[in-house]
């Protein structure tokens, strides 16, 4: 008979996998940081195939793993002198656009964890897609949307 955890055992394992899955994050994509500022806040952003996630951190938060799948992650710190910065919540919104023009909006969601708010979208993509990612956030109870664009080709064949 398998123990139900307790409580602390429970965050203690979100806790974990929220540490593993920014650690995969920050070191997966390109390897360079990446990274927008606006007055008072930073926005870090990376997009990359999802099969660079290990099955573990994909299967918690409902990501599917495919080298023709890519994952978009934003989070937003706001300045706090002395530290990396504070998570803030936002709005994010996200179209992606290929190099024939067309135009995806992409459906954003927010994962939350202690200490730590993401914002992920999953989209499918093709060897060699080259997509420019432009990204409306507006942070807090902020009423002015900070905008920036970015972009990725996708290496889906290794």
């Amino acid at each position: 008979m398998r123990e139900t955890p307790t409580g602390a055992a429970v965050m203690f394992n979100r806790l974990r996998i929220a540490c593993l899955i920014f650690a995969t994050l920050l070191t997966s994509a390109a390897g360079a940081e990446q990274f927008e500022t606006f007055g008072d806040y930073t926005v870090h952003y990376s997009a990359f195939t999802t099969d660079f996630l290990s099955v573990d951190i994909a299967k918690s938060y409902g990501i599917t793993r495919s080298k023709n799948r890519a994952l978009l992650n934003i989070s937003i710190l706001k300045k706090v002198l002395g530290t990396t910065g504070t998570p803030v919540h936002a709005r994010v919104n996200v179209t992606a656009t290929n190099l024939h023009a067309q135009v995806r909006e992409l459906n954003v969601r927010e994962l939350a964890e202690p200490g730590a708010v993401y914002y992920l979208a999953e989209l499918p993509v093709s060897h060699g897609e080259t997509l420019t990612f432009n990204v409306e956030v507006t942070p807090g109870d902020d009423k002015t949307p900070y905008n920036f664009s970015f972009q990725q080709q996708f290496v889906t064949k290794y």
